[in-house]
C-alpha cells in the first residue's frame, strides 16, 4: 500500500519511516553531540535533517569559542585527543591542518605554593615537607589496613584510595569549588568513574621515573600533548556546521524547543521560543537537558518522571576573562585552584593552548573559572563586580597585579555540567525508562544523558545514534558509553577500546579540563 508506515519500537526508539518518504530527522542543540549527529546524517545524504540552538550566535555548547576585541577564549578548556580513531579521523576531516598539536603543562595551586601537575614525588615531597608528607603516607597505610567497606560517596572513595590527608590536600576543596556541595553528597560513582584504576603507588612510581621511562604503557601524545584548533574549539564546531549545511542541513539559530509533540501518526511536532512550529519528524536527537526535555513534552508525563526531572542538578559556570600586557608569570595550559581563601577553580592561559587566540602578540588572555549554581549570589553579581573579584583574586594567587588589567569580559554559561548527587541514578533510571514509549526520540550527550562526559564521549553517543538509524536497529546501546572511566584518560591517542593504558596518575578533584 502506498504511503505504508512500518515503524519498529526498539530500547532508544528507533524505527524506518514511510516507504515513499525521506525521513526527516529534528535535532535539539548545536553542540558536540548535535552537530556532529547533524554531519553525519547530513553527509549519508538520505535524510533531512533539522538543528534547532538556543543560542542566536554560537554553536558547540560549552564547547564554543568567544571573541571579544580580537580575543579568543574557551568556556573551559578542551583538549583535542580520543582513544576512539573514529572521533580522531572526524576531527582531522573537519578541521585538518587547522588542528595544531600543543605541548600540555598544568600546575596545582596548594598553600601559597605551586606543585606540577601530574605530581612529581620529588617536587611534592619537597614542597609539602617531610612531616606533612610523612602524615600523607601514614594517612594512606591506614586508608588501606581500614578501608571503608561500600563506600557511599565521593570522599569515602577518594579516601579508600589515597588517604584522608591526601583526600584534603588534592581532591576536597577543588571538588566542593566545582560541585558546590559537601564530597560526601557526591555520588561514589563520580569518582569511580573519573580516576578509577588510580593508585598512590603507581602514581608515585611513575612521578620518580625519567621522562620517557614510567614503563612500556606510558603515552607520550596523551600526556605531554594534544590537538587543538588553531581559534579554539569553537572553529571546529562553527567549521563543521558550515560544511552539515553544504551538504543540505539547516540549522535554526536562536530556536530553542519549547514544546515537543508526538502525534498520533507518530510524527513530531516541535514549537520554538520564537513560536515557530515546525512538523512532520520521525526522529528527534535531543542533546537538551533531561530537565528541559521532560517539560517540553506535552504529551501526557507521569508526575513521577516530573519529579525524576525536576530533580536533576545542574552545575553553572562563569568566565571572568582578563587581558593584560603579557608580564611571563606562567606558562601553563591551566592551572588548578585549591586554596580555599579564593572563590575560583582554574585560570586558563588561553595563548598557551594557541597562538593564535591573542590578536596581539605582547598581550595575554587569562581566563579565571567560577562554578556556581544559577541564581546565587555570584550568578547574579554585576560584570564590573566579577571584574573586580577577578582582579583582586589573580594577584592574591601571585600571578599579575590588579592594576595590570587593561580590559575584561564576562561569560555565563547555566548547565555546564550535571551535578553527580546522590540519588542521581535513580532519577536518570526512571526517566529513561518512561521516554522508551516515545518512538524516535533518541538521547544523546551530555546534559541529554546527564551523564558527565568529555567532548568525545558526547561525540560516540552521537555516531552510535546515527548508525542505529541508518540501520533501522538498536545496533548500539548509547548509555553503555562512558562507562569506563579509563576510557577518559587512559589509552594510545586513536587506539580502539582495547588500546594500551596511561600510567597512574593523581587527579586532583576529579579535573574537569577534559570538558
Amino acid at each position: 500500500m502506498p504511503g505504508l508506515r512500518i515503524s519498529l519500537l526498539f530500547c532508544q526508539g528507533y524505527m524506518t519511516s514511510d516507504l515513499n518518504s525521506t525521513p526527516r530527522i529534528a535535532i535539539i542543540g548545536a553542540g558536540p553531540a548535535g552537530l556532529t549527529a547533524g554531519y553525519l546524517l547530513a553527509k549519508n545524504g538520505n535524510f533531512v535533517v533539522n538543528v534547532f540552538e538556543k543560542d542566536p550566535v554560537y554553536v558547540g555548547g560549552i564547547s564554543r569559542t568567544e571573541t571579544y576585541k580580537g580575543f579568543h577564549f574557551d568556556i573551559g578548556g578542551h583538549r583535542f585527543f580520543s582513544k576512539s580513531k573514529e572521533v580522531e579521523d572526524f576531527w582531522t576531516e573537519i578541521l585538518g591542518d587547522e588542528l595544531l598539536e600543543r605541548p600540555r603543562s598544568s600546575r596545582i595551586y596548594y598553600n601559597n605554593v605551586f606543585f606540577n601537575y601530574p605530581l612529581k614525588a620529588g617536587e611534592a615531597l619537597q614542597k609539602l615537607g617531610v612531616i606533612e608528607s610523612g602524615l600523607c603516607m601514614l594517612s594512606y597505610l591506614k586508608a588501606k589496613l581500614f578501608p571503608v567497606k561500600k563506600p557511599a560517596n565521593f570522599e569515602e572513595w577518594v579516601t579508600n584510595q589515597f588517604g584522608k590527608r591526601l583526600f584534603r590536600i588534592f581532591f576536597k576543596t577543588y571538588t566542593e569549588k566545582v560541585w558546590g556541595i559537601d564530597c560526601r553528597e557526591i555520588s561514589a560513582d563520580w569518582a569511580a568513574q573519573r580516576i578509577k584504576g588510580l593508585s598512590l603507588s603507581a602514581a608515585i612510581k611513575n612521578a620518580f621515573a625519567a621522562p620517557g621511562k614510567q614503563g612500556s604503557s606510558q603515552i607520550k601524545t596523551l600526556i605531554d600533548s594534544f590537538r587543538y584548533p588553531k581559534y579554539g574549539p569553537g572553529q571546529m564546531w562553527n567549521t563543521c556546521k558550515m560544511k552539515a549545511l553544504e551538504m543540505g542541513a539547516k540549522v535554526y539559530m536562536g530556536e530553542g524547543v519549547v514544546k515537543l509533540t508526538q502525534l498520533k501518526n507518530l510524527q513530531w511536532e516541535l514549537e520554538t521560543g520564537s513560536g515557530a512550529v515546525f512538523s512532520n519528524y520521525d526522529y528527534v536527537i535531543s542533546s537538551a537537558p533531561l530537565k528541559h526535555l521532560v517539560k517540553a513534552i506535552s504529551n501526557y508525563v507521569s508526575p513521577a518522571l516530573k519529579q525524576a526531572a525536576s530533580s536533576l542538578a545542574y552545575r553553572d559556570f562563569i568566565t571572568v576573562v582578563l587581558i593584560l600586557k603579557d608580564n611571563h608569570s606562567f606558562d601553563d595550559n591551566w592551572i588548578y585552584i585549591h586554596d580555599p581563601s579564593v572563590k575560583m577553580g582554574r585560570i586558563q592561559h588561553f595563548k598557551s593552548w594557541s597562538p593564535y587566540m591573542v590578536p596581539d602578540e605582547s598581550m595575554v588572555c587569562y581566563g579565571l573559572e567560577y562554578f556556581c549554581f544559577e541564581g546565587d549570589q555570584l550568578w547574579k553579581s554585576t560584570d564590573e563586580q566579577l571584574t573586580d573579584l577577578g582582579k583582586s583574586e589573580l594577584e592574591k594567587v601571585g600571578l599579575a597585579k590588579a592594576s595590570d588589567i587593561l580590559d575584561s569580559y564576562v561569560v555565563r554559561q547555566p548547565k555546564a555540567y550535571p551535578v553527580y548527587d546522590q540519588g542521581y541514578q535513580e532519577h536518570v533510571a526512571v526517566i529513561r525508562n518512561e521516554l522508551k514509549q516515545y518512538e524516535g526520540l533518541i538521547m544523546i550527550g551530555r546534559n541529554g544523558m546527564h551523564k558527565y562526559n568529555n567532548q568525545d564521549h558526547s561525540m560516540m553517543t552521537a555516531m552510535l545514534a546515527v548508525k542505529n538509524i541508518i540501520s533501522g536497529k538498536p545496533l548500539f546501546d548509547l548509555w553503555n558509553v562512558n562507562q569506563d572511566a579509563e576510557y577518559h584518560e587512559g589509552g594510545d591517542r586513536g587506539a580502539e577500546e582495547g588500546g594500551r593504558k596511561i600510567p597512574a596518575r593523581i587527579i586532583p578533584g576529579a579535573s574537569v579540563v577534559n570538558s
